[in-house]
């Protein structure tokens, strides 16, 4: 199966996600996507036949730049994107967060990513100049088809990651989905 092309079916089926990439593609950002539970969410909606979408708490862009990593840049792309649609945005510059994550800096939206808790959450998808869409997945996209909540090796805090699939009701949600604490 061709995970890739099945999600960006999925997203170009989705009118308020076409509508959110097409929005953040109008800030011409550098390395971008809306990522986590943008794409996370979808996936596991289809695979759990579920008839409507699961609200979104937010939606995560990010993106590389390295020459500007101020908050207060990534505040006002927020209300960039807020002044063309009504969504929830959360807009963060991966540059920077390898200081809160206690890492080394990363090198690329993707490399970031590979850093996330789980596994699933680190899949992302973009629009294009030409209109096409382009999925990101460090890890790529069987996890999140196999029905998995995959604790990431790169990341190996167990009670992180139980914290966040609690907390979130993941679950709950997508009854299917089995925890793997190993990669």
């Amino acid at each position: 199966m061709n995970y890739d092309a099945e999600v960006i079916g999925w997203l170009t089926d989705d009118s308020y996600r076409m509508e959110a990439l097409a929005a953040a593609a109008t800030l011409e950002l550098n390395d971008w996507c809306l990522a986590a539970g943008f794409v996370r969410n979808l996936i596991w909606d289809r695979l759990h036949k579920l008839k409507q979408p699961t609200p979104l708490n937010d939606i995560d862009l990010i993106y590389f730049a390295a020459d500007e990593t101020s908050a207060e840049q990534d505040l006002a792309y927020e209300q960039q994107l807020q002044a063309l649609t009504d969504h929830p945005w959360s807009v963060k510059n991966q540059a920077r967060m390898h200081l809160r994550n206690h890492d080394r800096p990363y090198t690329s939206t993707a490399d970031a990513m590979s850093y996330w808790v789980e596994v699933e959450t680190a899949v992302g998808a973009r629009q294009l100049c030409d209109q096409q869409i382009e999925i990101i997945a460090p890890f790529g996209l069987a996890a999140n088809f196999a029905n998995t909540i995959t604790l990431n090796a790169k990341r190996p805090k167990p009670r992180d990651f139980m914290t966040r699939v609690e907390g979130k009701g993941w679950q709950e949600n997508w009854p299917n989905l089995q925890l793997v604490m190993s990669g």
